[in-house]
């Protein structure tokens, strides 16, 4: 990751899952929604949870714990949805994420961002924006473009149809 401006900040919405904290960049947030349980779509990944009207659009709602490989997420009263906004080559793609616990909006310098170590974790490192030590703990930066690469968005693309012919 080459920064031009290595003091320089960027804001980042950072969520748990489980133990572990990750971020997202703001500007992907579109907003931030109380946990309701999504309408189902048959024959979808275990991932995605189905989809939910968001201001009059049908959003697909993932379950980040099952894409990245931990266990299923058990709701609780701090799940939240993420609604993104994620930039792709060809469009942009309306997606919620399902969070455990959303904490804030904080600035990262971009020095402080590390690239992702290979360190054997439980899902492919590509999916790692970056690293940052912070109060003796690690958050992951997610690459939302890469996580739901060309072939994922064609999967996601396809429960879509599968749901307009319904």
């Amino acid at each position: 990751m080459i920064m031009a401006n290595p003091t320089s900040e960027s804001q980042f919405v950072t969520f748990s899952l489980g133990e572990e904290v990750f971020a997202v960049p703001v500007e992907t947030v579109r907003e931030i929604l109380d946990h309701e349980d999504a309408f189902k779509i048959p024959h979808g990944p275990d991932y995605l949870l189905g989809l939910r009207d968001v201001r009059g659009q049908g959003v697909p709602v993932i379950d980040l714990r099952l894409k990245l490989g931990m266990t299923k997420t058990v709701k609780t009263p701090h799940t939240r949805i993420l609604v993104l906004d994620i930039p792709l080559k060809e469009r942009v793609l309306a997606l919620g994420l399902v969070a455990d616990k959303v904490f804030e909006v904080t600035p990262f310098r971009r020095d402080q961002i590390e690239t992702a170590p290979d360190i054997g974790i439980h899902w492919r490192s590509d999916y790692i924006a970056g690293i940052v030590r912070r109060e003796g703990d690690f958050v992951v930066i997610v690459d939302l473009a890469r996580l739901f690469s060309d072939t994922e968005n064609t999967l996601l693309h396809t429960g879509e149809k599968s749901m307009a012919v319904a």
